[in-house]
């Protein structure tokens, strides 16, 4: 019976709520041609190390930690950025082939090409004389 009345008088401040991390939707442009697509999503202050990438099934899922150095002995002040954590998400339409995506990150800026399916690409015929 004491466990339950210690539990009752505990004060709301010992009971720890989880943190909630805020994420940076990255801003991301798409372009198709008969190839695929690619996506180019700008991450700044996101290396390779800290950059995650994953496929399932139809889902990419895109995550990435930024990092920015600040010199000996400052202290920001002020940031418009709360949050150094982007993610995110899109469904992968059936006739891209995620298992052939290439992903480059340069200067904070990810760039993902994602092929269509061979069967679905455009190809030229070839006419032969006889």
């Amino acid at each position: 019976m004491a466990e339950t009345q210690d539990v009752a008088t505990r004060q709301s401040t010992d009971v720890q709520k989880p943190e909630r991390q805020v994420m940076l939707n990255p801003p991301v442009d798409i372009c198709e041609d008969a190839e695929g697509i690619t996506l180019v999503a700008d991450m700044p202050g996101v290396s390779r190390d800290r950059l995650n990438i994953e496929v399932d099934k139809n889902s990419l899922l895109i995550e990435g930690d930024a990092h920015f150095d600040m010199p000996e002995g400052i202290q920001a002040l002020y940031a418009d950025i709360r949050s150094t954590r982007y993610r995110r998400s899109f469904s992968l339409s059936p006739e891209l082939e995620p298992n052939n995506i290439d992903a480059t990150l340069k200067d904070g800026v990810l760039t993902l090409k994602i092929p269509k399916r061979a069967e679905l690409r455009p190809r030229k015929i070839e006419v032969r004389v006889d």
